[in-house]
C-alpha cells in the first residue's frame, strides 16, 4: 500500500508573481524552505506510522477467529465450505454400513434361538417382533442399493445426478442406523431375560444339549453326503462341498469355549464365562446351519427328481401352445428353438447313462417355460419354488457361515432373492445365484488375515462367531446393534490377570 504524505495547501497561482509572493512572504515571516523542512518530515512520518497501524488493525480484525467479536466497520468472517466428500468414499462408507446391520441381525437371529429354545416363544416375541422391524429396515436399505447399483435414479444432468445419487446413499446410511437403533433398544430388556451373569449354569445346559446332539448327528450326516457324491455329479453338490468339515470345525471351537466358560464361572469371572458361552453359542448355530444345509441338500434333489417328468410334460405344453400364437403375435421363433434346445438337453440327460444334476436340469425346465410366460401354478409354479428356495438357501447359508468376508454386493443381490421368491419364485434364482458367485469371490480375495491364530479361531472369525478386531480373534457378538453387540468386552486389566485362556 502506497501512504500519500504530502500535505495538503490551498491552490496557488503559477510564474513570477506567485515566486515573488512566496519569498515576500517568507521574509515577512521570518522563516525559509529550509526552516519548513523538519515540520513536514514529522508530519509525513506520522501519516506513514498511521497508515501502517491502520492496516495492520484492518487485517487482524478481518482474519480474528475469536467467535462472536466483529470490530466496528469490519465485516464478519465468513468461513469456508468444508469439502465435499466424493461419492466413492460415501458408497464404502454405504457398503460398510449394509454389512454391519446385515450382521447384527444374522447376530441377534442367533442368540434369539438360544433364548427361545430356554423360555419358549411367548417370552421372547418382544424381540422377535425388534428383529423382524429391523429386517424390514434392512430390506428397504437393501433396494435402495440395489437400484444405485443399476444407475437409478437417472437424473438428466450431471449435477442432478450426483445430488441424487448422494441423497440415495445417505438414505441407505439412514436405513442402517435405524436397524442399530432398534436392536440396541431391544438389548438390554434382552439381556435381562436371559440373566446370564445370574443363570449361567441353565444357559450352558441348553447350549451342551445343542452341541451334543449335533456332535451325535455329524457321523450320519457324512454318510449321508457320501451317498450323494455316488448318485449324483459333483455340480449336485457343490454347494455343500466342505461343509461337513467346517461343521467339525466348529464343533470343536465350541467344545473349547463351553469348558472355558464352565471355568470361568467356577471360578466367579463371570464377564468371562459369558464371553465364552456366546462364542460357543455362535460356533453351535454355524455348525447346526452347515449340518442342515447337506440334509436340505439331499432332500431337494430327491424332489427335483420326482418333479422332472411332470414339470417337462407342463413345460412342452406351454411351448405348443406359444407356437401356435407365433402366427398371432406369440412368442419369436428365436425363444422357441432356444426353448426346444433346452427341453431337449433334459430329455437327453434322462434318457441317458450318466448321473445328472436334477436340481440344474429343473432350473433349465423352469427358465424355459418362464421365458414364454408360464404361470406359477401347478407343477410349473411348485418346481420354479423348489428350484428358488434351493438356490436362495445355498447363497443365504453361505454369506451366514462366511460372513467375516462378504461384502455388500453379494448381500445385496441375496436380499433381492429373498424378495422375489415371494413374488416370483422363477425370477429368484438368478440373483441367488450370482450373490452366491460374489460371495465366494469375496472369501477368496479376503484370505486369512489370522494365520497367527489356531485354525479354529480362524474358522471362527470368517463365519463372523469372533469379531476379528483382536489378532486373538477378537470378542464374540451379541444381540444388538452397532453401540450394544460388542457389550461385555474384557477390560485389558482383566484379560492380563485372567488364568481361563480364550482360545
Amino acid at each position: 500500500m502506497t501512504i500519500n504524505a504530502e500535505v495538503p495547501v490551498a491552490a496557488t497561482r503559477a510564474g513570477p508573481v506567485a515566486e515573488r509572493d512566496a519569498a515576500a512572504g517568507q521574509a515577512a515571516d521570518g522563516t525559509s524552505a529550509a526552516d519548513l523542512v523538519l515540520p513536514l518530515v514529522a508530519v509525513g512520518g506520522a501519516g506513514i506510522l498511521a497508515g501502517y497501524g491502520y492496516v495492520r488493525r484492518t487485517r487482524r480484525a478481518r482474519t480474528r477467529t475469536t467467535p462472536g467479536v466483529v470490530s466496528p466497520g469490519v465485516p464478519p468472517v465468513v468461513s469456508p465450505r468444508p469439502p465435499v466428500t466424493p461419492l466413492p468414499v460415501l458408497e464404502r462408507q454405504a457398503g460398510a454400513a449394509l454389512v454391519q446391520a446385515d450382521d447384527c441381525i444374522r447376530t441377534s437371529r442367533a442368540e434369539l434361538a438360544f433364548a427361545e429354545a430356554r423360555f419358549g416363544p411367548a417370552l421372547v416375541e418382544p424381540f422377535h417382533r425388534a428383529l423382524h422391524e429391523a429386517e424390514r429396515e434392512l430390506a428397504a436399505a437393501f433396494a435402495i442399493h440395489l437400484r444405485y447399483g443399476r444407475g437409478v435414479p437417472e437424473v438428466p444432468g450431471v449435477r442432478a445426478e450426483e445430488t441424487a445419487r448422494r441423497q440415495a446413499l445417505a438414505g441407505i446410511v439412514g436405513r442402517c442406523a435405524e436397524v442399530g437403533r432398534r436392536l440396541d433398544a431391544a438389548a438390554p430388556e434382552f439381556d435381562r431375560l436371559r440373566a446370564l451373569e445370574r443363570e449361567m449354569g441353565e444357559a450352558l445346559e441348553v447350549a451342551e444339549g445343542r452341541f451334543r446332539e449335533l456332535t451325535g448327528r455329524t457321523g450320519a450326516v457324512e454318510a449321508e453326503l457320501a451317498d450323494l457324491h455316488a448318485h449324483f455329479p459333483a455340480s449336485a453338490t457343490t454347494t455343500v462341498t466342505g461343509y461337513v468339515e467346517q461343521a467339525k470345525d466348529r464343533l470343536v471351537f465350541a467344545t473349547t469355549h463351553l469348558n472355558q466358560a464352565r471355568q470361568a464361572a467356577d471360578l466367579g469371572r463371570t464377564e468371562q464365562a459369558v464371553r465364552d458361552l456366546r462364542a460357543a453359542e455362535g460356533a453351535i448355530g454355524q455348525a447346526a446351519t452347515l449340518l442342515t444345509d447337506v440334509d436340505e441338500l439331499a432332500d431337494s434333489l430327491a424332489r427335483a427328481t420326482e418333479l422332472i417328468p411332470p414339470a417337462l410334460t407342463g413345460a412342452e405344453a406351454v411351448r405348443t401352445r406359444s407356437a401356435t400364437g407365433t402366427a398371432n403375435g406369440g412368442a419369436p421363433r428365436s425363444l422357441l428353438a432356444d426353448t426346444d434346445a433346452a427341453l431337449a438337453a433334459v430329455r437327453e440327460e434322462l434318457t441317458g447313462d450318466r448321473p445328472y444334476d436334477p436340481l440344474a436340469a429343473l432350473r433349465s425346465i423352469v427358465r424355459a417355460a418362464s421365458a414364454l410366460g408360464a404361470g406359477q401354478d401347478g407343477v410349473l409354479g411348485a418346481a420354479a419354488w423348489l428350484v428358488g428356495r434351493a438356490d436362495v438357501r445355498a447363497a443365504d447359508d453361505f454369506v451366514a457361515t462366511h460372513r467375516g468376508a462378504v461384502g455388500a454386493g453379494a448381500r445385496t443381490l441375496l436380499a433381492e432373492a429373498e424378495r422375489l421368491l415371494d413374488t416370483d419364485p422363477a425370477a429368484a434364482a438368478e440373483p441367488a445365484l450370482a450373490a452366491r458367485e460374489l460371495a465366494e469371490q469375496d472369501v477368496r480375495v479376503h484370505g486369512n488375515p489370522y494365520s497367527g491364530t489356531t485354525e479354529h479361531t480362524t474358522g471362527a472369525v470368517l463365519g463372523g462367531v469372533l469379531l476379528g478386531e483382536n489378532p486373538d480373534g477378537g470378542p464374540p457378538p451379541a444381540f444388538g446393534g452397532p453401540g450394544t453387540r460388542k457389550r461385555g468386552e474384557p477390560d485389558p486389566s482383566e484379560s492380563a490377570s485372567n488364568s481361563v485362556r480364550t482360545d
